[in-house]
């Protein structure tokens, strides 16, 4: 298994959902994992360090774990099923380790409230990970095409819109 950090979350211009990609820490493989906005919002809310005025969802588990004796040792996107990824929140309560199936969107919040490693199986890395493209430089002339591929979503944007209203 390989440590992987998170590298950003992506806004799909075509749907309501997300992209977490995580980065390998000792390496250039992302694995991008969709999720939904909630689940988004879930993750960011601590990244950023945002108050709420209440307990989130993800609070109160850190709490109940924290209060019942346990303590989160590290989480772990560990297969990748019928393209659905699944992962692994392993928690040390009495010198005992528990094993719990999470989505790998609730484990990563967890694990960024808890401030533990997040793992991925080198099977899903080397099923689903990906190398990052190459950016789009600025030194192409004026009349230049930009590569096909590198703006995709984009340009589907774009041609989506009706421009006459």
């Amino acid at each position: 298994m390989k440590q992987v950090v998170i590298d950003s979350i992506r806004v799909s211009l075509m749907s309501p959902h997300r992209v977490i990609l995580l980065k390998e820490m000792d390496g250039e493989r992302q694995l991008p994992i969709w999720i939904g906005p909630f689940e988004t919002d879930a993750i960011v809310v601590e990244l950023q360090q945002v108050e709420t005025a209440r307990p989130l969802t993800h609070d109160l588990l850190k709490r109940v774990i924290e209060e019942l004796g346990g303590s989160v040792r590290h989480v772990l996107v560990n297969e990748l099923k019928e393209e659905y990824f699944t992962a692994r929140v392993v928690i040390e309560q009495d010198g005992k380790l528990i094993d719990i199936d999470a989505r790998p969107s609730d484990a990563i919040a967890l694990a960024v409230r808890v401030q533990v490693p997040i793992f991925v199986a080198d099977e899903v890395l080397a099923e689903a990970g990906v190398l990052p493209e190459e950016p789009i430089t600025t030194d192409m002339d004026e009349d230049a095409e930009i590569p096909h591929g590198k703006l995709d979503a984009f340009a589907d944007f774009v041609d989506s819109l009706d421009l006459d209203d």
